[in-house]
């Protein structure tokens, strides 16, 4: 996964490298380990006498605000994992919603010192830390290993001298007092599907337990504070919808812009997928950030190059967040002005520049289609159907190609700007249905395809066509170039989708 960097060619302090991530380095050689494992950080990554830890940690407890009241029970936790004076401050604030008590505490962390195929389990003996003996739940190891021996493998070599699920027991310990047993799990993997199917085992084995899962993770590595804070601020928008899919594709989105310094959106992606399908398999439905920093706001931070941190709650509220990115006006009006501006500026010769916007949910993936019209007329309309970019990327260059690149009409030209009238369209994700049957008219908006040919109409086009005979029929021969009656074909695929739309003038006729 790209993003972990190589943390093990230099010594590690807590004061010099805020994130302590690394790259996946290949397996080393597996030898006779002890059965508990020692501290490989105590002294790095926090203080190492036992008596200073306890008061660091709780100060950073004291100092940190408990949430009013989260939504719903507290299912699983995200929590960075760097060293202390960069990351403790926000930690705590998740920590602070962790009252217990538990059985087991499940740590999901970052593998960042061995590959691990699915998921890496210290499956015996102990977590040692200068706070006391932290007993492994030898016997839920036990069970994963054997009910699910392709995803989870006893990997004490994996766990030797990683730090992200180490700098976490501290935490734990001084917040759950005595009585749970730790599962210990590094995840690296690049694969979601793998992910997806580690946290719905562990759910199922988690359930009738009282348990807590968490996730040890950082977000962004080393972009400029100002960069960070943007790429940040929109994958924990993502992460609010508890939707495994719609959180990987935010972070692939986000790493294809390409940002100077920008190395891995979230360095324990893998952790946080796990963590995600398990804790919606044990009824989880929305996320809440607790607290959000980075790297450049410590004593010793440099903002040139800044690594992201943040404490969330998982949690079961009965009202999972949308699906869909709901868009006040001002957020509305703000992409129609971007829409307007890029065809005006290409009417004069400029393409559209991506850039992130300060708003996250503007920053989050989104399939978009845009509509010009003239005197009531269709002028072009382009867009995709699945969602490649940011929204605000994908409005720009929709708006570019509906103004210019639609094979149907001319290039709109200078004189043309000021009388076109502009709509935006936010797809939802399309799902296929087995007839036209399906095919609700006046919602639906509908893709057909066969033989490498297919088209699209918008569910705008009802007001024109609202027979759905004659709706499919010139999606068929106008927009896919196949015969009229090719949607009664079985070997037709259609699809079905909606939209959110908005338009600069109400009561206009969009297409």
């Amino acid at each position: 996964m790209k993003g972990l960097l190589l943390a093990l060619l230099l010594p590690v302090t807590a004061a010099a490298a805020p994130s302590g991530s690394g790259e996946r380095l290949p397996s080393r050689d597996r030898g006779p380990l002890p059965a508990d494992r020692a501290p490989a950080v105590a002294g790095q990554f926090y203080p190492a006498d036992p008596a200073e830890l306890s008061r660091a940690v709780d100060t950073y407890l004291s100092q940190a605000k408990a949430p009013d009241r989260l939504p719903g029970p507290l299912m699983a936790l995200v929590v960075p994992h760097a060293g202390y004076e960069y990351s403790a401050p926000v930690a705590a604030f998740g920590y602070k919603a962790v009252s217990g008590p538990y059985d087991t505490v499940v740590v999901i962390g970052a593998g960042h010192r061995s590959r691990v195929e699915a998921a890496g389990l210290y499956a015996r003996g102990a977590f040692l830390t200068p706070l006391g003996r932290v007993p492994v739940d030898e016997a839920l190891a036990a069970r994963l290993m054997k009910g699910s021996p392709d995803l989870f493998q006893d990997r004490p070599d994996a766990h030797q001298g990683e730090h992200s699920i180490e700098v976490q027991l501290p935490f734990l310990i001084r917040r759950l007092k005595a009585g749970w047993k730790l599962l210990p799990v590094v995840m690296n993997t690049d694969d979601p599907r793998v992910c997806a199917r580690a946290g719905e085992a562990l759910a199922a084995a988690l359930k009738g337990r009282k348990a807590l899962i968490v996730a040890s993770s950082d977000l962004s590595h080393y972009p400029p504070a100002a960069t960070a804070e943007k790429v940040d601020r929109a994958t924990l928008k993502a992460l609010e919808r508890l939707d495994p899919e719609f959180f990987w594709l935010a972070n692939r989105v986000m790493m294809d812009r390409g940002e100077r310094g920008l190395d891995t959106t979230w360095c324990g992606e893998s952790a946080v997928l796990a963590a995600m399908a398990a804790a919606k398999a044990l009824g989880a439905d929305r996320a809440v950030l607790l607290r959000y920093a980075h790297s450049g706001s410590a004593p010793a931070g440099d903002d040139r190059r800044v690594v992201g941190y943040a404490a969330a709650a998982m949690v079961r509220s009965g009202k999972p967040a949308s699906a869909e990115p709901l868009l006040d006006e001002a957020q509305k009006k703000s992409l129609l002005a971007l829409a307007r501006r890029t065809v005006a500026e290409g009417a004069e010769g400029r393409r559209p520049e991506a850039r992130l916007s300060d708003d996250p949910a503007l920053n989050l993936p989104a399939a978009v289609f845009v509509t010009l019209k003239e005197r009531g007329q269709l002028r072009g309309c382009i867009g995709t159907t699945e969602p490649r970019a940011t929204l605000r990327d994908a409005v720009a260059s929709a708006a570019w190609s509906a103004a210019f690149q639609d094979h149907r009409f001319p290039p709109v030209a200078k004189g043309e700007v000021d009388g076109l009238h502009l709509e935006v369209s936010m797809l939802s994700p399309a799902r296929p249905v087995p007839d036209a049957g399906k095919v609700i008219p006046g919602k639906h908006g509908v893709i057909l395809s066969q033989d490498g040919r297919s088209g699209l109409f918008l569910p705008q086009v009802w007001e024109q066509i609202p027979d759905k005979d004659g709706f499919l029929s010139e999606l068929c021969a106008q927009k896919a170039g196949l015969p009229r009656s090719c949607w009664k074909d079985p070997r037709t695929r259609i699809a079905v989708f909606t939209v959110a739309a908005f338009d600069e003038e109400k009561g206009g006729a969009p297409r």
